[in-house]
C-alpha cells in the first residue's frame, strides 16, 4: 500500500526548490560531488533554506515530529531533579542546544529557578527562538529573564549543558562496504536530478573508523560520526566545570553496526512519516541518523571529561521518579491523568521511546550523586 504524503504548502515548496538550486551551485563548484555529509548539511542547515534555518513548524502536531518535552512537562520536571544537585558546584548556569519549541527550558525554568543564574539557549533558527520565547513567557514568566539567547558557542561552560536530540542532527558521513573495499557515499547530478554517488573512501581517519566499525558482510551501508564527535570535544574543550547530559536515540557500537543493520539508520521524517529517500521535500524533510554512543563516549572521555552513566531513558526518568511526579501532578482517573499517563507511556514503553533513546551524562570537577543512573546503568556495553 502506497501512501500518499501531504503536499507542502506553496511557500514552501518554493523555499525547498531554492535549496536545492545552491545545493547543485555546490555541487558543481566542487567538481560535480560532495560528501553526503555536505548536502545533509545544507539541507538541514543552509541559510533560510535549511530545515533548521527557514520557516515552518518542525516539532508537533503541525510539525514533522514530536519530542519528549513536547508530550509532557514531566520529562523537564523529573530532568530537574538530576539538575538541582549539581547547579550549586557549579556558576549556576543551564547550557541549552536543541530547545526546539521551548518546552524543556520553560518546564526547568519552573523548577530551578531559584538556584539558577542564568538559562542560555544557543539557536540558530530565528523562528524557533521566537516561539522559544514566546513558550517561556507564557509557561515560566517569572524566570524568562533568566533566558539569554545565543547563536555561537561562548568561550567557556561552567554549568550544565543538555542537548536533547541534538547529535542525530549533526551531519554525518555516508559509507558502503562492498567488493572487498569501503565507499564514501555522495551526492552528484544526473540530468540535474540529485543522485548517490560513492567513491572509494580515501580519508585515513574515516578509513580507520570503518574498518573498525563495519562487520565483514557485504554489501553493508551505515553511518560515520565525525561532526558528532568534534563537537563533543569542543564542548569538553570548553566546560570549565560542570555536566554535560546527552539525551538521544541510538545505540551502543556493538549495536548500531550489527551484522543485520546493514541498511544504517540514515532516515527522515515528513509530516509524521518516515521517508527513506534523502532527496525528497529537500529543506522541508528532518534528516537524521542515530547516534553511536560509544563514539560519542570516546569522544568525551578522550576531551578529559568523566563518564558519568549511560542508561536508557525508561532507566533514567524512573530512577529520577517520574511516577511519584505523575501523582502529584493529577488525580488518578480524571483527564488531565489519563493525559499525562499515555504520554508516560511513549516516554518510558519499550516499543517507544523508552528504550530506544538513552541518556548519556559526562561530568568535570563534580562531586555529586547522579541518581538518574542509580539503576540500569550500561556503560559496561560501550
Amino acid at each position: 500500500m502506497t501512501v500518499q504524503l501531504p503536499t507542502p504548502p506553496n511557500t514552501a515548496a518554493i523555499s525547498s526548490q531554492a535549496l536545492q538550486i545552491l545545493i547543485a551551485a555546490d555541487i558543481r563548484e566542487y567538481g560535480g560531488w560532495i560528501p553526503f555529509s555536505r548536502f545533509m548539511e545544507l539541507a538541514l542547515y543552509a541559510p533560510r533554506y535549511g530545515y533548521y534555518t527557514g520557516g515552518g513548524h518542525k516539532i508537533g502536531a503541525a510539525g514533522d515530529f514530536i519530542t519528549a518535552p513536547a508530550l509532557t512537562p514531566l520529562f523537564g520536571r523529573t530532568l530537574a531533579r538530576q539538575l538541582i544537585p549539581l547547579l550549586p558546584q557549579t556558576d549556576g548556569n543551564i547550557y541549552e542546544f536543541g530547545a526546539g519549541t521551548g518546552e524543556l527550558a520553560a518546564s526547568l525554568l519552573q523548577s530551578l529557578s531559584d538556584g539558577l543564574n542564568h538559562y542560555y539557549i544557543i539557536e540558530i533558527s530565528n523562528e524557533l527562538a521566537e516561539r522559544q520565547r514566546a513558550c517561556i513567557d507564557k509557561q515560566a514568566p517569572h524566570a524568562a529573564g533568566k533566558v539569554v539567547h545565543l547563536t555561537e558557542l561562548p568561550d567557556t561552560f561552567n554549568g550544565i549543558i543538555i542537548a536533547n536530540e541534538v547529535l542525530d542532527a549533526m551531519p554525518c558521513e555516508l559509507i558502503r562496504r562492498e567488493h572487498g573495499q569501503f565507499w564514501q557515499i555522495g551526492v552528484a547530478l544526473e540530468h540535474n536530478a540529485f543522485i548517490q554517488s560513492p567513491r572509494p573512501l580515501s580519508q585515513a581517519g574515516l578509513l580507520a573508523d570503518a574498518s573498525a566499525c563495519f562487520p565483514s558482510n557485504e554489501p553493508y551501508t551505515s553511518e560515520l560520526h565525525p561532526v558528532q564527535h568534534a563537537f563533543i570535544r569542543t564542548l569538553a574543550e570548553k566546560l570549565v566545570r560542570g555536566g554535560l547530559v546527552f539525551i538521544d536515540y541510538g545505540f551502543d557500537a556493538a549495536q548500531y553496526y550489527h551484522p543485520q543493520r546493514h541498511m544504517g539508520t540514515l532516515i527522515g521524517h515528513y509530516r509524521h512519516h518516515t521517508v527513506h529517500d534523502p532527496f525528497f521535500q529537500i529543506g522541508l524533510t528532518d534528516l537524521t541518523a542515530h547516534v553511536n554512543f560509544t563514539g560519542a563516549a570516546q569522544a568525551g572521555t578522550d576531551g578529559g571529561l568523566d563518564l558519568i552513566g549511560y542508561t536508557t531513558q525508561a532507566n533514567f526518568l524512573l530512577n529520577l521518579g517520574i511516577t511519584e511526579l505523575l501523582v502529584q501532578t493529577a488525580e488518578p482517573g480524571t483527564p488531565a491523568y489519563i493525559r499525562e499517563t499515555a504520554a508516560l507511556h511513549k516516554l518510558l514503553g519499550q516499543h517507544e521511546m523508552g528504550d530506544l533513546f538513552k541518556v548519556m551524562a559526562f561530568g568535570r570537577d563534580v562531586d555529586v550523586a547522579w541518581p538518574g543512573f542509580a539503576a540500569g546503568d550500561i556503560c559496561h556495553k560501550l
